[in-house]
């Protein structure tokens, strides 16, 4: 038994510091191992031979700033990550390795309307069959991350009125998910789920503080504040599509007028190019056209980023972000609606709070979500069971 403060309870926290840091990051030259964990450099590669010994992680020659480092990433026989994400008309299953390297990745259209149990046995029946084509043991499944487009209450973890799975609201997703695959399962909401994507892969990497703002039915917003998804004490943080714009405005879903979402998401702004462009028009239709130079796409989407702007505005003087990462369909736009959100942050924000945003479109498309699903349970999973092939041994002389 390990006492406090001993030798070898300090070692042990050591070990797990090294490893939840290279499990977060994917990979990691020492060096930068050394920096985030504020270990030493000698203690640092002490540990690493210790964990490549017992078969934990993998170290590759590599370079840095021009030098020769050695590069430390999990094992790929440490286990395997999966990740489910439930859309507004598909689903999406991706399966990772401790590394960050996804291994088999599909999607599949599906019915909103479908009952909440359909959804599920689609789902396990899709992780399954992508499990079989890694040709891994599903034994080595050490959790499943699942997006949902809905907001999860905190304490019951069940799934929240939705207007866009309404025969999903009540369910329990973990639970009826983890039933049927027998591994735990993390839940969260896209826009959570979107912001750990691009943090961990894409046009988030490097910020510590950041707001993901997704675009779609609905329009909401993924914080991460010093590195963590802030989700508040009722997990309904982020709602940013219902912060007011017009109080006489239109009705919305929430029951109040004016929202920003009323004013941005795809069922309030496809009707106004729908006479002129026809009944089948999709957001990701009307970007297309915008980047044609279809005039009246052109001025939807410029208003639409005006909108986001005012709305973007009101977290920056809150929460003071670094960076800001559209997702959706709408970062396909590019400049077209960047520009016009950079205008209205600049009018409406605190002219220091502005200054200091970068605001830049998401570089993982419709894949943010199913891999923020698997970011989160590599942030989830705890360290120790990765630690079960390390001995057990005292800790050598503090350096």
């Amino acid at each position: 038994m390990e006492t406090p403060g001993s030798q070898s309870s300090l070692h042990r926290a050591n070990l797990e510091r090294v490893v939840r840091a290279v499990r977060m990051a994917g990979s990691l030259t020492q060096a930068e191992i050394a920096r985030s964990t504020g270990l030493s450099a000698a203690t640092v590669s002490n540990i690493v031979r210790e964990l490549k010994d017992g078969g934990t992680v993998e170290v590759t020659p590599t370079s840095a700033g021009g030098r020769r480092a050695r590069s430390v990433s999990l094992s790929g026989d440490a286990g395997i990550v999966v990740g489910v994400d439930f859309g507004h008309s598909h689903m999406r299953v991706a399966i990772g390795n401790l590394a960050h390297r996804v291994l088999a990745e599909d999607a599949e259209p599906i019915d909103v309307d479908a009952s909440a149990a359909e959804g599920f046995d689609r789902a396990e029946s899709l992780v399954k069959r992508l499990i079989e084509s890694t040709g891994i043991a599903p034994d080595k499944v050490i959790g499943v991350g699942l997006g949902v487009p809905g907001p999860i209450d905190v304490e019951s973890g069940t799934l929240g009125s939705t207007a866009i799975l309404p025969g999903w609201a009540g369910t329990n997703p973990s639970r009826e998910l983890s039933g049927r695959l027998g591994v735990p399962v993390h839940v969260d909401n896209d826009a959570n789920l979107g912001a750990l994507g691009e943090l961990v892969w894409g046009g988030g990497r490097g910020a510590a503080d950041l707001a993901y703002i997704k675009v779609a039915s609905g329009v909401g917003a993924g914080l991460v504040i010093s590195g963590q998804i802030y989700r508040g004490p009722g997990g309904t943080a982020g709602e940013i599509g219902h912060i007011t714009l017009d109080e006489s405005g239109p009705v919305c879903r929430c029951g109040n007028r004016g929202c920003l979402e009323t004013f941005t998401a795809a069922r309030y702004v496809l009707p106004l190019l729908q006479p002129s462009h026809g009944p089948d028009l999709t957001m990701a239709r009307v970007v297309q056209l915008a980047r044609e130079g279809d005039p009246g796409c052109r001025r939807v989407i410029a208003d639409v980023g005006r909108h986001i702007g005012s709305g973007v505005a009101n977290l920056c003087n809150l929460l003071n972000p670094s960076r800001v990462v559209l997702g959706g369909d709408l970062a396909e736009a590019g400049e077209l609606v960047l520009a016009p959100i950079r205008e209205s942050v600049s009018r409406y924000a605190i002219p220091s709070a502005a200054r200091q945003l970068g605001i830049v479109p998401g570089t993982l498309g419709g894949r943010a979500e199913v891999l923020g699903a698997l970011a989160l349970v590599l942030s989830e999973m705890g360290d120790s069971t990765l630690l079960d092939g390390v001995r057990d041994a005292e800790a050598p002389a503090p350096v």
